[in-house]
């Protein structure tokens, strides 16, 4: 009984909602109706008429392609969405790896370290972070040499045009990497033969069919690079800022679960004849990332959210790309609503992913 009272009670919460939602709805299409103006989503199929400054789309029997102004609006909004991901998961990715850095410096015997982690923290923490985007944006990328003077070292060009670096390509042997890889992880236990096997499988594909991996260097031209891969500055100044930013609230919450480990693990560790390092990689750090991925989410989620303070540096991520259809197509309702669902299914999307990876290295505890 009490179980279905709960249920029952919750159904009602959110009928409730739903009501509610529906009757803003219904009057916001009453008032639309009555300016002459039909709610609907055909305007997503007109011509845009405008361009972006980077990003791909999808193309029916072209595939994934530059966008035009010729594509339609549907086509922006999904080149700007792709460019919404493409930060999101990049900048998820390198803000774990800088706040678990960062949260080891915090925890080192070191006190340069030490000071050097702490001050990082409590600066990026207590300034917003829409003037840090500007700081990264108009005070560090556009004061790099134009062009013509770009830094230039080891395949990696550096200007106001942006970072260009040199591009990873698959070659020949990519199917010999590919079927090792497979093979590797679908081993639940990997005996020694096991890596034999991996390096035979990837040196055969490499004789065979060449290297899997093929690395082609940028040329600097008169007017801009040739081949490489190209980050504009507005993408790298919403990346960086997003990345140092979020990995200073990282930092914290891996600092945080390090030392809820108890410290007979530790001890437990030494006397196995394990040393710092590998008893903090092997024993510790497992039982920590336990602690540290619930609180985890909430950073991911943040970070995905925040990439629409893109629009403040020109970057055309979603949030930007809908501004200025909104004001093209005079649709700002159907627009936001498309653009709120999609965020809502990028953020449940990162948070089921999440929950996943928890459940798999949640403890169960039998009692």
């Amino acid at each position: 009984m009490p179980r279905l009272r709960d249920l029952l009670a919750q159904g009602l919460v959110l009928g409730l909602v739903a009501w509610g939602l529906f009757l803003l709805l219904a009057e916001a299409r009453s008032r639309m109706a009555a300016q002459g103006i039909p709610f609907s989503f055909a305007f997503l199929s007109q011509e845009a008429g405008f361009s972006l400054s980077e990003g791909l789309t999808y193309a029916p029997g072209e595939g994934l392609r530059p966008f035009y102004p010729s594509d339609t609006y549907f086509q922006a909004l999904l080149a700007g969405f792709l460019n919404t991901l493409k930060v999101a998961l990049l900048g998820i990715f390198l803000a774990t790896v800088l706040g678990l850095l960062v949260a080891a410096g915090r925890l080192s015997a070191n006190p340069l370290a030490r000071g050097l982690a702490m001050g990082y923290v409590e600066f990026i923490r207590n300034t917003p972070l829409l003037l840090q985007l500007f700081v990264w944006y108009f005070a560090v990328l556009l004061k790099l040499p134009p062009w013509e003077e770009a830094l230039s070292w080891g395949g990696i060009i550096l200007s106001q045009r942006g970072l260009v670096l040199p591009q990873v390509g698959l070659g020949g042997g990519a199917l010999g990497l590919a079927l090792g890889l497979l093979a590797w992880f679908s081993l639940r236990r990997r005996p020694l033969w096991a890596w034999g096997a991996l390096a035979l499988a990837l040196l055969m594909g490499w004789a065979l069919l060449g290297p899997p991996l093929v690395l082609s260097a940028p040329e600097k031209g008169a007017f801009g690079p040739r081949g490489g891969l190209l980050l504009s500055p507005e993408f790298a100044a919403l990346l960086f800022g997003l990345v140092v930013y979020t990995a200073a609230f990282i930092a914290e919450i891996f600092r945080g679960a390090i030392l809820a480990v108890p410290r007979g693990q530790w001890e437990a560790a030494y006397a196995l004849g394990l040393e710092g390092r590998d008893a903090f990689r092997l024993i510790v750090l497992p039982q920590a990332v336990r602690i540290a991925v619930p609180p985890l989410a909430n950073q991911y989620l943040n970070l995905a959210k925040n990439t629409s303070l893109g629009v403040a540096v020109g970057y055309p991520d979603l949030f930007s790309v809908y501004s200025t259809v909104a004001n093209q197509s005079g649709r700002s309702l159907e627009a936001i609503l498309l653009v709120m669902a999609v965020y809502l299914t990028l953020s449940l999307g990162i948070s089921a992913a999440i929950n996943t990876y928890n459940r798999r290295v949640a403890l169960r505890w039998r009692l």
